[in-house]
């Protein structure tokens, strides 16, 4: 399928209303010969002929022919705008879910800016099309031609003279849709570019004016801007070097009219009726071929961004549901990587991966930035699909589930927390919006986010701003837990998820997630391990490769990688376990700074 062939198919439901509004413009163009006949008449028949008795009747059917070509454009214009306005509802519909379904990587090679132009500034210019450019194309095409074949009648010589601008005309349009191509293309890619700029620039505006970089920002928004304006600049020049050779052949039809008509007219080959007949034609003439070259402009306008959008949208997500998936209402929770490696873009980022959850168990995951942690969860919601090996759900493999079912039987709250500009109860609800707020209270509690809730202006009902501006790091993350824990998963992913709260409420948290333990499997995903050192089992992970597995204390007696962490944030561990009074102690160890 073409860029064309995919546009067209949108239109196509919109296919009798267009021909009937075409219909009703071949009418008015058709009816645009009577007011020039009339005129003919009338100075003919009634100022030079004297007979004024059909000046009423002349003058009752122009009124009543422009009364209906009134009524007949408004109603075919009414037509074109609500078909464009319903062709471009269902294809925003379709690019958005389009969207919606790529992967990970689509979006790691796609800037949100570019995106976010496709649905803009692309979308209004295929609406322009529909509702202009198309009747207008149409309209001036046919009001040339009819034009010169009442002109053919009423003169055929008048007619041969002015039909010498025709192949001037083609040949410039033809030489102006070539060159307004490449800055067509040009315009939209700028304004990508400027687009993507201002959005990155308004999401990061606390970045910026922590570091005080407002006129460093500044500096490289002139520069974008100044791109784009000379995109279009570019574009303006085309127009301006072909739109006055469009002028110019339209006021030659106005010399060619008048020069030679008027010595026909004072030779006697044509009455003065009839030269009046053939000047009112001249607007019929004269519209298309100033017309032609906007017209040009907006037709490869809305071919630049059909084929943008086109090549933006029909990229086929890597990760692809299977013809017969498997789909479950709820999975036990067992997990299974075998022999599981991930490579991206040449890189090896896990090398053959190996481990079994057992249903209900806790896996803590330990490992320096960088070393793969977060990749194997995204693995396992199956945000990327591995390289070589397996992972199961049950003993199933995940290329053979119904993503749709996989997924939501995991709930997870993601290092990097994104919230909804929505009230607190809607942020938390996410993933069940039918819901309870006893629900939303009762999760909110076990991440320990009920009491500063109750402590904003509005409680549950607070709006929280954009990416949930005006909340601390640790209050975002626990209701990005709490949003996790209400959808009462199979499998919970906690990734760094206490990272910005204290000691105290990071146990709190624990403890409340200790009673969830049966009911889940839950990978808690740390730099500290006070957040991981009571899980079933513990797996290390460093350059991509599990080296070390284990409780905590066979990881402790094993006195690797683990170990040495365990130093740095506890202190002198030998020390400790000769005292005999690690658990004593345990609470007042988590003040431990961490590094590494």
């Amino acid at each position: 399928m073409t860029a064309m062939q995919w546009f067209f198919s949108f239109l196509k439901k919109y296919r009798a209303k267009l021909i009937f509004a075409t219909v009703l413009v071949t009418i008015t163009c058709m009816m645009a010969i009577v007011n020039p006949h009339i005129s003919g008449i009338i100075v003919d028949d009634i100022i030079e002929g004297g007979n004024r008795n059909v000046l009423p009747l002349m003058m009752v059917i122009m009124i009543a022919t422009n009364l209906i070509r009134a009524v007949l454009k408004y109603w075919f214009l009414v037509i074109f705008e609500q078909s464009s306005q319903g062709m471009l509802y269902t294809m925003r519909d379709f690019v958005y879910r389009k969207l919606l379904a790529q992967d990970f990587n689509f979006y790691n090679k796609n800037r949100t800016g570019d995106l976010m132009s496709r649905q803009t500034g692309d979308m209004e210019a295929i609406r322009h099309f529909v509702a202009y450019v198309i009747y207008g194309v149409y309209e001036n095409v046919l009001l040339f031609v009819i034009a010169l074949v009442m002109i053919f009648i009423v003169d055929w010589k008048m007619a041969l003279c002015m039909i010498a601008v025709l192949p001037l005309t083609a040949v410039t349009t033809a030489k102006q849709l070539k060159a307004v191509k490449p800055a067509f293309q040009n315009i939209r890619q700028h304004f990508s570019s400027l687009n993507t700029f201002v959005q990155e620039n308004v999401s990061g505006n606390r970045v910026v004016k922590a570091f005080a970089k407002e006129a460093y920002e500044t500096e490289k928004f002139n520069k974008e801007n100044d791109g784009y304006r000379e995109a279009e600049l570019g574009a303006a020049n085309i127009w301006r070097k072909y739109v006055p050779i469009f002028e110019f052949l339209a006021n030659v039809l106005s010399i060619i009219l008048y020069l030679v008509g008027g010595i026909m007219v004072v030779k006697g080959y044509m009455s003065m009726g009839k030269l009046v007949t053939v000047s009112g034609y001249l607007w019929m003439l004269n519209m298309p071929l100033r017309q032609a070259g906007w017209l040009a402009n907006d037709y490869q306008r809305f071919v630049t961004s059909v084929e943008r959008i086109y090549n933006t949208v029909m990229v086929e997500p890597a990760i692809q549901v299977p013809d017969h998936a498997v789909s479950k209402k709820r999975f036990r929770g067992e997990i299974e990587f075998s022999h599981v490696s991930y490579h991206a873009d040449d890189e090896v980022i896990l090398k053959d991966i190996n481990f079994q959850i057992k249903p209900g168990q806790t896996v803590g995951i330990i490992g320096a930035t960088g070393s793969g942690k977060s990749t194997l969860m995204n693995l396992l919601c199956r945000f990327y699909d591995v390289t070589e090996g397996e992972v199961k759900i049950d003993g199933i493999n995940l290329k053979d589930l119904d993503l749709y079912s996989l997924r939501d039987n995991i709930g997870m709250a993601m290092q990097d927390v994104f919230l909804f500009s929505d009230t607190i109860e809607g942020n938390i609800a996410y993933g069940r919006p039918n819901c309870s707020f006893d629900e939303v209270e009762a999760v909110a509690k076990i991440a320990n986010a009920h009491n500063f809730i109750l402590q904003m202006p509005e409680g549950y009902d607070t709006i929280v701003g954009e990416r949930g501006v005006g909340l601390s790091g640790g209050q975002k993350q626990r209701i990005s837990l709490a949003r996790a824990l209400l959808k009462s998963p199979s499998v919970i992913i906690l990734d760094d998820t206490t990272s910005a709260v204290d000691m105290e409420t990071e146990t709190q948290i624990q403890n409340e997630l200790g009673s969830l333990h049966e009911k889940h499997t839950v990978f808690l995903i740390a730099h500290r391990i006070s957040s991981i050192k009571d899980a079933d089992q513990i797996l290390v992970v460093d350059d991509g490769r599990i080296i070390e597995s284990g409780t905590h204390d066979e990881l402790l007696e094993k006195r690797g990688y683990y170990y040495t962490v365990f130093h740095h944030q506890y202190g002198d561990f030998d020390a400790i376990v000769q005292n005999k009074s690690f658990h004593r102690h345990s609470e007042w160890l988590k003040g431990g700074s961490m590094v590494g």
